[in-house]
């Protein structure tokens, strides 16, 4: 009788009831052949053949023949979804260094795919690739998708807390035990028009100014560049293939969500506005000498209740783009009545990426993109 999968006893050190596992085994238990795989995310090989990468919501997809499959890690710091054929089987929790096995499938070819769910902007994990089972075999890897998107933003992008039914995470497991970015509105939308994606976000940043003034030495421009956040000057050197036809850029809920500080280098929010309106001005020239005159760059805004200086100024900016001959930067604002930012710290909850989502479905659909 078939199984539908499970993961292997002799590597599940706990689980919960909500499917929470942590696997342990030594990568030297790994049986099988080894091979490539495909992903998008900006990660960097080491010298054992591994990748790392910080970013949130990098993934990991493979084809296989066989029973079962390994997944090799070295990572004590995320979580990670495992998906078998398009189904979730297992999260694995700050795994550490460990080869995780799913098997009990039927012995015929599957797809897997791993994809991280959390932040990680002090720590790299590391990927090892994905291990046949005895008798099985890694098949070469699917191919790319023609469709792709970068996300560019903040906590909103990176899915912060969205699991969570509760604002106050503090006895629920924390907001790592809460957060998928599989499941924010990015990678939603991006596997509904059957797009690769990156996101690239990192939460509490912002355009010039972090959540409530911290960290006055680096904002999100700081890091962009990188595919390493915790390696200071990292770069990530682009292999060719990441040439995304739209970019969602989602910065400036931290600019503007709390008030300026004694002390701030702004010493008004008329002077804030203007440091955001030039530096904003400044990363679109980045992004459109990078992805060329063909990309579609998406600057988004939402209602943010202590201002209105964000979606007012993000207008303006794409106005002012537009005055000057580019018609492909394009103004999306989203709000809906149905937002209840049930997620940790107030954030939106799943409910609400998906209304999100959905949202910016309708907005792309109102793009001429020829992809």
């Amino acid at each position: 009788m078939h199984t539908p999968g499970r993961l292997s006893r002799r590597t599940l050190l706990t689980a919960t009831a909500a499917g929470l596992v942590a696997a342990v085994a030594s990568p030297s238990q790994a049986a099988g052949t080894r091979t490539r795989y495909h992903t998008v995310g900006r990660v960097k090989s080491d010298a054992q053949g591994w990748v790392r990468y910080t970013w949130p919501g990098i993934y990991f997809e493979g084809r296989f023949r066989g029973s079962g499959v390994g997944i090799m890690l070295d990572d004590s710091d995320n979580d990670y979804d495992v998906q078998i054929d398009g189904t979730t089987l297992a999260t694995l929790v700050t795994p550490g260094r460990t080869v995780s096995w799913v098997d009990g499938l039927s012995d015929t070819e599957h797809g897997v795919r791993l994809v991280k769910r959390t932040e990680s902007p002090w720590a790299a994990g590391r990927f090892g690739g994905f291990v046949a089972a005895p008798g099985g075999a890694i098949l070469p890897g699917p191919r790319a998708r023609s469709r792709q998107i970068e996300f560019i933003g903040d906590s909103f992008t990176a899915g912060y807390g969205n699991v969570s039914g509760t604002r106050d995470c503090s006895g629920n497991g924390g907001v790592n035990r809460n957060s998928d970015a599989d499941l924010a509105f990015g990678a939603l939308t991006a596997r509904r028009l059957g797009a690769d994606y990156q996101i690239n976000a990192f939460s509490g940043r912002g355009m010039v100014r972090n959540y409530n003034g911290s960290s006055p030495e680096a904002d999100f421009r700081t890091y962009y560049d990188r595919a390493l956040l915790n390696v200071d000057g990292d770069i990530w050197r682009n292999p060719g293939s990441w040439r995304p036809q739209v970019v969602v850029v989602g910065l400036g809920i931290n600019d503007f969500s709390t008030p300026l500080n004694p002390g701030e280098r702004w010493k008004t929010e008329d002077e804030l506005v203007a440091a955001y309106e030039t530096a904003y001005q400044g990363f679109l020239d980045k992004l459109r000498a990078r992805y060329g005159p063909k990309a579609f760059i998406v600057v988004s805004a939402t209602r943010v209740d202590t201002t209105s200086a964000f979606s007012l100024t993000t207008l303006r900016i794409v106005q002012e783009r537009n005055r000057q001959g580019d018609d492909r930067v394009r103004h999306w604002y989203y709000d809906a009545p149905g937002l209840d930012y049930l997620g940790c710290d107030w954030h939106p909850s799943l409910n609400d990426h998906r209304i999100i989502s959905g949202l910016l479905d309708d907005f792309l659909a109102g793009l001429p993109l020829r992809w």
